[in-house]
C-alpha cells in the first residue's frame, strides 16, 4: 500500500465528532462558498461539498493538502473544492487574491488532527515512540529544538501557561538536565518521572506538557485569534463553526479547551470595540455544547 493510499484510508474512515451540528450552524444552501479552515482528512469539505457548496479547504500540514489534490471536485470545471496549502489564519488574503469578498460561512476544527496523532513519526503523542517533532506543517523549528535549546525557564513558562502545568518549574528542570531528548518516549518518561506518576492513573501527567509544547511549536492560540478577528472584517461573514476536534485522550486534556474557550468568548467584545458600526445586524449567538470529553463552542453570525 503506498502512502497516498493509507492517507485516503484514514480520511474516509475519519468522521469528526460534531460534524452534524456544524453543518447545522452553517446551514449550507446550494451555491454557498464556504471555508473549511483546517481542511485535515476533509470530514467537513465532505458534508459541505455534498451539500452543493463550493468549498475553499485551508491546510498547513502538506500530507492533508496531497490527500485532497485526488478528490474530483479539485479538477471541476469551475472547481468545487479548492485547496490552500497555508494557515488559516491567510485565509482573508488568499480569499483577497482570488477576488472573493463574500463566504456564506467558514468551518474550524481546531486542534490536532487524530491523523496527526495516529502517525508515530509526526511525533504528536506518546502512545507510541516517534521522534519529538510536532510540527503541522512539517516545516520550522520542532519540538525536539525547542526543548534541547530553550532556556528552563522559557520551557517552564510554556509548560504553564499552555499545559497549565502547576510544577512546571520542576518539569522544566528536569527536562534541561536530561538533555539530549530526541523522542517522544524519552520526553514522556522525563515528566513522569519528574511528577512521580503513578501506574494506573486515570490520566498521564505527561499530557499537559505535551499539550504545551504542541501549542507553542505551532502557535495555534495566536493563530486562533488571528483568523477569529481576520474573518469578520474584510470577508462579508454569515456564518463561524469553531469546534474542537475528536482528540485522543491520551495527548489532549481539557485544559486545552479551555484556553481556546477563554480566546474565542472574548472575541465578539474585541469586534464590539473596534467594530461598532458593523455589530447591528450581525446578531452573535454563542453556546457550549458537550459531547464526552469535548468541549465546543459555536457562533453563529445571521
Amino acid at each position: 500500500m503506498t502512502l497516498r493510499q493509507a492517507q485516503g484510508e484514514r480520511i474516509a474512515a475519519h468522521i469528526p465528532v460534531l460534524l452534524d451540528e456544524a453543518i447545522a450552524a452553517l446551514a449550507v444552501q446550494p451555491g454557498d462558498v464556504v471555508i473549511d479552515a483546517t481542511f485535515g482528512a476533509g470530514g467537513y469539505t465532505r458534508r459541505l461539498l455534498d451539500a452543493g457548496a463550493t468549498v475553499h479547504a485551508f491546510d498547513r500540514d502538506p500530507d492533508a493538502v496531497a490527500a485532497g489534490q485526488g478528490w474530483a471536485e479539485t479538477s471541476a470545471e469551475p472547481p468545487r473544492l479548492v485547496l490552500h496549502p497555508r494557515r488559516f489564519s491567510e485565509m482573508v488574503e488568499a480569499m483577497g487574491e482570488l477576488g472573493i469578498a463574500h463566504v456564506d460561512g467558514v468551518v474550524m476544527d481546531i486542534g490536532v488532527s487524530s491523523m496527526q496523532l495516529d502517525q508515530a513519526e509526526r511525533g504528536f503523542a506518546f502512545a507510541a515512540d516517534g521522534p519529538l517533532d510536532m510540527r503541522m506543517s512539517q516545516s520550522g523549528p520542532s519540538a525536539a529544538d525547542f526543548v534541547n535549546s530553550a532556556d528552563e525557564a522559557d520551557i517552564a513558562d510554556v509548560l504553564f501557561r499552555y499545559g497549565e502545568e502547576r510544577q512546571s518549574r520542576r518539569v522544566a528542570r528536569a527536562i534541561v538536565a536530561a538533555r539530549p531528548l530526541g523522542t517522544t518516549g524519552e520526553l514522556a518518561r522525563v515528566v513522569r518521572k519528574a511528577l512521580g506518576h503513578r501506574p494506573g492513573a486515570p490520566k498521564d501527567p505527561a499530557t499537559r506538557s505535551f499539550q504545551a509544547i504542541r501549542i507553542h511549536i505551532n502557535g495555534e492560540l495566536d493563530e486562533l485569534e488571528a483568523a477569529l478577528f481576520a474573518a469578520p472584517r474584510p470577508l462579508a461573514l454569515d456564518a463561524l463553526a469553531t469546534l474542537d476536534p475528536e482528540s485522543s485522550p491520551a495527548a489532549v486534556s481539557s485544559a486545552l479547551d479551555e484556553l481556546r474557550e477563554q480566546r474565542v468568548q472574548a472575541q465578539p467584545h474585541q469586534w464590539a470595540q473596534r467594530d461598532r458600526h458593523q455589530l447591528p445586524d450581525r446578531k452573535v449567538l454563542a453556546g457550549q455544547l458537550h459531547r464526552g470529553a469535548h468541549r465546543v463552542v459555536l457562533e453563529r453570525r445571521l
